[in-house]
């Protein structure tokens, strides 16, 4: 057994406050899932505690990565999107496609590193085709 295996594994909760395993040794039965997981199924926490976690440990830095688990049984379905969350999800998209500068409404979603377009950042740049 590896020193990272020790220090994760604590099933009990005795160290960690929350039953702990090292990564890939989680219960294999059908009790603990993660966020993502839990989405996978329709199902989200629902405000339920975390109910256990998997913890993994970088052997070269020495950081530790923890994904929590939370019960399927106590997990409750996803809200339904409303047409209302459809709409403001919409706007928030194309406030994201939009330059502010040009107000031109691009395919994709533009860079926040430029705050606008390539174009309106580089104004003065020669187009690569030399014209």
């Amino acid at each position: 057994m590896s020193a990272a295996y020790g220090k994760c594994y604590d099933p009990s909760g005795a160290r960690y406050g929350v039953p702990t395993f090292p990564w890939k040794y989680a219960p294999s039965d059908e009790r603990y899932a993660t966020r993502r997981q839990l989405r996978a199924r329709g199902l989200r926490p629902g405000g339920q505690p975390v109910a256990a976690q998997v913890m993994r440990i970088n052997r070269r830095s020495g950081t530790v990565r923890v994904a929590y688990l939370y019960r399927i049984d106590l997990a409750l379905p996803v809200r339904p999107m409303t047409s209302r969350k459809w709409g403001a999800l919409a706007l928030a998209m194309l406030a994201r496609q939009t330059c502010p500068v040009c107000k031109v409404t691009y395919s994709y979603c533009l860079p926040r590193s430029l705050g606008c377009c390539v174009l309106c950042a580089y104004p003065n740049t020669p187009s690569p085709n030399g014209s």
